[in-house]
């Protein structure tokens, strides 16, 4: 697999000085509430129990802020008092009562962006505290670091996708998800990974992931691609397979080449997806059409059919009818005879009456103005008038 290597800062993930972001920043969803009312200089003096409520007004309403709301509203905080919201938030990860916890795991993705020293570690802790709620909040903030900090939650990322615990594991595939909008070449390397797992579950949910690669990840997407095409577990295939029409509109080389391996596959629905992606593919090129004739005599009937269908994009009438008359001594099954017989049939020969005559018929009346058109420029329309005979010389003196 071919990877590029840039330098990153281990805490932010992002490039150090080295070209241009390969990623695009994630749009961070965020919750809004009362909270976001309080004013910056009232933050602190709340979060630390200096005051015990503070009254805002949100939405046309008046409400009563607490502890938990000025924790939240540590993400808000700019300037000096974020490093100040920074010390602060370090101690709520730390607290003994789990309801602040989980409002600073809440304020803790945004805290980050200005200040993420130690947060990291103490959310890798928070993952596995002895309070279910802890657990769940911390995998939630986990999910929207992910994408923002992917070197600095490279490690906890790895553990969590393979934690026994689904709610933990499903979070942090979410995470992943969104990684491969952002950093696709860092989400490959996860990929690759589970796609080399003995799990099962693990290796299908990275191959749902590829589709999500698919337009950044460049070669090492595709090579993603190859190898769950010839994984063992049959789902995990036709994850897969449905990259490849996706990868047809983008590479048809690398498609065409995935395209052969996968329409020999023992399952018809990755057979099915290598189909579809070859009705895509310039058929034109020497491969696909090859690919398209050996499919017409495939064991599997949905794929001759789909072959089949495929046919007329690559022949004209004559060479279509008489490659169809020949797939026909050999056909049984009987949609597929019927959809060769219709390719064959030449309304010319075998038509009606009425079919036949159509092939007969008058060309259409030229219009009177492209007539006159035609005539004001000395060209004469339709077939010319015989000249008018002359008299014969001995008919003349015979006169």
């Amino acid at each position: 697999m071919s990877r590029d290597y840039i330098a990153r800062d281990p805490r932010t993930g992002q490039p150090i000085d080295v070209g241009t972001r390969r990623g695009k920043t994630k749009k961070r969803s965020e919750k809004e509430g009362p909270w976001m009312a309080i004013p910056q200089q009232a933050v602190i003096p709340l979060a630390t129990g200096q005051m015990e409520t503070y009254r805002v007004g949100w939405m046309e309403k008046d409400y009563h802020m607490d502890r938990f709301d000025a924790i939240k509203a540590l993400s808000i905080l700019s300037g000096t008092l974020a490093y100040q919201g920074h010390k602060i938030l370090l101690d709520c990860l730390m607290d003994n009562d789990p309801k602040i916890r989980i409002a600073g795991l809440f304020a803790l993705p945004r805290v980050a962006e200005t200040c993420p020293d130690e947060l990291f570690d103490h959310l890798s802790v928070l993952l596995d505290d002895k309070d279910s709620e802890v657990r769940k909040a911390a995998s939630e903030c986990l999910k929207s670091v992910v994408p923002v900090f992917p070197s600095a939650t490279e490690s906890t990322l790895a553990f969590e996708l393979r934690h026994p615990m689904k709610q933990r594991s499903s979070a942090a595939f979410a995470g992943l998800g969104d990684l491969c909008q952002t950093w696709p070449q860092v989400a490959c390397d996860h990929i690759d990974e589970l796609l080399q797992e003995d799990s099962i579950y693990l290796r299908r949910s990275a191959a749902g992931l590829l589709r999500k690669v698919l337009s950044k990840g460049g070669a090492a997407a595709w090579d993603l691609i190859g190898w769950a095409l010839e994984d063992e577990d049959v789902e995990t295939r036709r994850q897969a397979a449905k990259c490849l029409t996706p990868l047809a509109h983008k590479e048809q080389r690398i498609a065409t080449i995935l395209a052969e391996r996968a329409i020999l596959d023992s399952d018809s629905k990755v057979m099915l997806s290598a189909i579809r992606c070859v009705e895509v593919l310039d058929t034109d090129h020497g491969r696909a059409r090859d690919l398209v004739l050996a499919g017409c005599s495939h064991k599997n009937a949905s794929v001759r059919l789909a072959c089949v269908k495929i046919l007329p994009r690559l022949m004209g009438d004559d060479i279509l009818r008489n490659h169809c008359n020949a797939l026909l001594r050999d056909e049984t099954d009987e949609n597929i005879r019927k959809e060769l017989q219709q390719m064959a049939f030449d309304a010319q020969i075998e038509g009606t009456e009425a079919q036949k005559n159509a092939f007969l018929a008058p060309a259409p009346k030229v219009p009177m103005i492209d007539r006159e058109i035609a005539e004001s420029q000395g060209k004469s329309v339709g077939l010319e008038e015989l000249p008018p005979s002359e008299p014969n010389s001995r008919d003349s003196r015979h006169r």
